[in-house]
C-alpha cells in the first residue's frame, strides 16, 4: 500500500507544481551542482567500498583538507592485488576501491517509486597527476557494464533514471594508457556537476 500511496504523492505533486509552473520549471538549470565536498555533511553522502569487503586487502578513506573557505574532498587510499585463498570463490579479481553516493534527489528529476532497475555504467577518465582539473563526461561516453567488464549490446543510456553515482579507481585494467599496478591513490574533488548540453 505504501508504494500506492508514494506513487499517488509523487502525481500530486508534479501536478501541483505544473500548475504553478514558471519559465525556468520547464527547462532544468544549464549547471547543477549536484555534490560538493566541503563538509562531513557532504561526505555523508557517500558510502566507501573496497576488495577487503570480499577477501582483498585494498582500503579506501574520504576525508576533509583545507580550510573552511576553501575545503576539498580527498579520497585516497591502497590497492594491493593479493587476496585470500577464501575469496577466489567470491571474486576472480582484486584491487579495486570506490565510493558511491546514496540516492540523487533533486526538484528537477523524478524517479519512479518501486522500481527495481540497476543498470551500471561506466565512464573511463584519465585525471593528469598533480593539478586542478575539470574532466567533462558526456553521457554518450558511458558505456554499460557487469561486475566491472563493459557490455557488448547496443543498450542506450536514460539520463531520467540516473539515481546515484560512483567513482572507483583499479589496480589492474583500463583503457590503454592508463596507470596501473598496486600502491596508493590520492583523488582531491570540490565538486561535482551536470550540465545541460544542446
Amino acid at each position: 500500500m505504501s508504494r500506492l500511496r508514494a506513487l499517488w504523492q509523487a502525481a500530486s505533486n508534479a501536478t501541483k507544481k505544473a500548475l504553478s509552473w514558471k519559465f525556468e520549471d520547464l527547462a532544468p538549470p544549464s549547471e547543477l551542482c549536484i555534490f560538493n565536498f566541503q563538509t562531513k555533511d557532504d561526505l555523508r553522502r557517500w558510502n566507501l567500498y573496497a576488495d577487503s569487503e570480499y577477501g582483498g586487502l585494498s582500503s579506501a578513506s574520504l576525508e576533509i583538507k583545507g580550510t573552511d573557505e576553501h575545503a576539498t574532498g580527498v579520497f585516497s587510499g591502497n590497492l594491493f592485488t593479493d587476496m585470500s585463498q577464501d575469496s577466489r570463490r567470491i571474486m576472480n579479481r582484486s584491487g579495486f576501491c570506490g565510493m558511491r553516493s546514496t540516492q540523487i534527489h533533486t526538484e528537477n528529476w523524478v524517479n519512479v517509486p518501486g522500481t527495481t532497475e540497476n543498470n551500471t555504467w561506466q565512464a573511463f577518465v584519465f585525471i593528469p597527476k598533480g593539478y586542478w582539473y575539470v574532466a567533462r563526461i558526456p553521457l554518450s561516453r558511458y558505456l554499460p557494464t557487469w561486475r566491472g567488464n563493459v557490455m557488448d549490446s547496443q543498450l542506450e543510456m536514460n539520463p531520467s533514471r540516473i539515481v546515484a553515482m560512483s567513482l572507483s579507481v583499479n589496480a589492474e585494467g583500463g583503457p590503454v594508457g592508463a596507470v596501473t599496478g598496486p600502491g596508493e591513490f590520492r583523488l582531491e574533488l570540490d565538486w561535482i556537476k551536470a550540465l545541460r548540453t544542446l
